[in-house]
């Protein structure tokens, strides 16, 4: 495995689960991965692929990400194709052929391809060794994405009883997970469960006032990141987008309303960074694995955390540090209320309902981001500062606010506790309109004494009070207010309230970036790989990521060997691109006087299965140089019976290890004749057959060789 990590991926440890997953995937077996993006799921299944004989299918929902993993997976040296409604007849007739001729380790499909009856029956002619369901959630109809074609491919486990299955997601909550599991039969299935905190990702939450000059001032000094700006209608998009292009910045609308051209043009001209933002509804995005993406902006309120969650993943894929905003405004509430409303299925309505609370409760809330939506997915996060939010990183200002609540708390009492949070600041702010007029509440006491705020104080003064459970709010489709206990000692007892001081022009705050390589060889090289990406006609991260350039820019490799120490090198890039790179450096260095760095990474400290792959690499190395086994032990001061273990795994593991440097072609033709007479299950009887001229560690490294065939 880590020979394949360094060899294709340019990696050499994994990251938190990946080994884990990818060993039960080995053994034949099921498994459920739920990871969030940017944790690695990709890597769970192509590098298995790689192990294993034959091809593995990976059903995905999106042409566009199926393109995007082939081109990365060609770029790293892996055989990889794709077949979709993108292909003419004869394309997809040559991909078939490939596939029989089995020259093919990865093929992605979509749902409804595979489970046409005369692909299914193509594909079961193959030497099919995985298969992979990414976005797993969209069978779900518990989810925010459900697809119906997803449900028919429990299929699956029909048609391909001994081939393991495994379902990847980067959101799903308990119930999702568990509809997932029973509708793919994977109840035997081992669940790998990643954490959900992106801990890169800086998460804002923002009074909408003005949105297009808060974008604006945020945008100001970074024309050359990357970003996407969601918004909830086509409308809104586009005059956006013209907005931004007025202003200067390179962006680009995408919406449903727009001709499947234009989206994939525009799509495309975003992925390989020929523009800088693309403005978007929700139909844009899943699948997106443009990994520079510095930021996400919600210029609308989402409908739904998981929705949000999903959305915002798609900032910091290369675990760079990225901001993730959210405009929110009671208005966008009432909108998506009305489009609630317009729901027949009152069983769609009241999940719909219960998503928009939880996520406007998300929005108002002062406790730590992070922790909200963590615990939203079952997770506990304990830290009292996560350090990475709008709520941890800028405190409010608190207040003696004990007669502005004695004034709600009041209100709602007068108004007999039939009115939500709009009507009771109409009649604190002396508003005239003609409800309160015909409820004769102009007449009341609290009638127009809350004049010293705003409307939107008030409603975040309201607010604040329900989270501190000094007011309670009933019903889901007309919610209104209610007092308690807790109201009584405020109005009764005087109990003193402490609330958050408003804020009276909200800015936006930037996630502190404090990254220390040399920014106008990082620009260089970015120019560089553009070039290139350009002449293949592949994105540019497909050349390197953002990490790769940065650590180039960091540490300024001089030569091969120093290249193929910077993260995400794997071997057919190094030659593929090494000697262009490092010429562009070398030439940075001495126009500029630089002096290169020795490469310094955090030592990683080998445990368990891990430590094992470094001993067995260190008696591999020793094989290289052409000494015996008994050299070998001699030299690392272990047992023979040792070095042979390693031996076998090595061979297992498709090492180039000769076996007739250790086991004469003679002695190897009798072992291979005992063991297929008495099967290779145990080496005893093997050993009792063959007597005292073989040995045990003959007989292991035979079965090793006779395995790995």
């Amino acid at each position: 495995m880590y020979t394949m990590l360094q060899k294709y991926f340019g990696y050499t440890s994994f990251y938190p689960l990946q080994e884990d997953i990818i060993k039960e995937v080995l053994r034949q077996r099921d498994v459920f991965v739920l990871m969030p993006t940017g944790g690695g799921k990709s890597l769970c299944y192509q590098l298995p692929a790689l192990l294993f004989p034959g091809v593995t299918i990976v059903i995905s929902p999106l042409i566009a990400l199926m393109k995007d993993q082939v081109d990365g997976l060609l770029a790293d040296g892996i055989p990889a194709t794709f077949i979709n409604s993108s292909l003419s007849y004869d394309e997809i007739d040559v991909r078939r052929r490939r596939l029989s001729n089995g020259e093919i380790k990865i093929l992605y499909v979509a749902p409804e391809r595979l489970v046409m009856p005369e692909f299914l029956q193509f594909l079961q002619g193959l030497q099919v060794s995985l298969i992979a369901i990414d976005e797993s959630h969209c069978i779900s109809e518990w989810g925010h994405d459900f697809r119906p074609e997803y449900r028919q491919l429990k299929v699956l486990k029909e048609r391909f009883p001994r081939v393991p299955v495994m379902a990847l997601t980067a959101t799903a909550t308990p119930v999702v997970q568990a509809d997932i599991l029973t509708q793919l039969k994977l109840s035997d299935g081992k669940i790998f469960k990643a954490s959900f905190n992106r801990k890169n990702l800086y998460y804002q939450i923002k009074p909408k006032d003005n949105p297009y000059h808060q974008i604006l001032q945020y945008l100001e000094g970074r024309k050359k990141d990357s970003g996407i700006i969601y918004c909830q209608s086509r409308k809104t998009v586009e005059s956006l987008a013209a907005g931004l292009q007025a202003k200067g910045y390179r962006a680009l609308p995408y919406h449903a309303g727009l001709t499947a051209e234009v989206r994939t043009e525009n799509q495309e001209r975003f992925i390989r960074d020929d523009v800088e933002i693309v403005v978007a509804t929700i139909a844009f995005g899943m699948g997106i694995d443009k990994p520079n993406v510095r930021y996400v902006i919600h210029y609308d309120l989402p409908k739904s955390i998981e929705g949000y969650y999903q959305e915002t993943g798609r900032a910091g894929r290369d675990s760079l540090k990225s901001d993730c905003i959210l405009f929110f405004s009671y208005a966008d509430k009432f909108k998506i209320e009305h489009f609630i409303n317009q729901k027949e299925n009152e069983d769609e309505k009241q999940v719909a309902y219960k998503q928009l609370r939880e996520l406007v409760n998300y929005c108002e809330s002062n406790v730590c981001r992070r922790r909200l939506l963590l615990a939203y997915f079952g997770e506990h996060f304990d830290e009292p500062n996560c350090g990475n939010c709008d709520v941890c990183l800028e405190p409010k200002e608190r207040f003696d606010g004990t007669i502005a609540a004695q004034k709600i708390l009041s209100c709602v009492y007068r108004v007999d506790g039939r009115f939500g949070i709009n009507y009771v600041i109409d009649v604190l702010l002396g508003s005239k309109n003609q409800k309160v007029l015909q409820n004769r509440h102009d007449m009341i006491k609290t009638f127009g004494a809350g004049k010293e705020y705003s409307k939107s104080q008030w409603q975040a003064f309201i607010r604040e009070l329900i989270q501190l459970r000094y007011l309670g709010l009933d019903g889901d489709k007309y919610p209104v207010l209610k007092l308690n206990e807790k109201s009584r000692d405020v109005l009764l007892r005087n109990e003193k309230v402490f609330l958050t001081k408003p804020e009276e022009k909200p800015h936006i705050q930037r996630a502190e970036v404090r990254e220390d390589y040399d920014r106008t060889l990082f620009e260089r090289l970015r120019v560089l790989r553009k070039t290139l990406a350009d002449q293949e006609g592949v994105p540019p991260y497909v050349v390197f990521h953002d990490t790769s350039l940065k650590e180039m820019s960091t540490y300024y490799p001089q030569n091969v060997a120093d290249l193929r120490s910077i993260s995400g090198v794997g071997e057919r890039k190094l030659r593929r691109y090494g000697d262009v790179f490092l010429q562009e450096i070398v030439g940075y260095c001495k126009q500029h006087h630089v002096e290169p760095k020795p490469i310094v990474r955090k030592p990683i400290e080998p445990s368990g299965e891990q430590a094992k792959s470094l001993t067995h690499q260190a008696t591999m190395e020793l094989y290289r140089q052409d000494l015996t086994i008994q050299e070998i032990a001699q030299r690392r001061g272990l047992a023979v019976s040792t070095i042979v273990s390693h031996m076998e795994k090595l061979i297992q593991e498709g090492e180039d290890i000769f076996v007739d440097r250790m086991v004469s072609p003679e002695k190897q033709n009798r072992i291979r004749t005992i063991f297929n007479e008495l099967g290779m299950e145990r080496l005893t009887p093997a050993k009792e057959k063959l007597g005292d001229d073989y040995s045990y560690e003959e007989i292991r490294l035979v079965r090793a060789k006779m395995m790995r065939e």
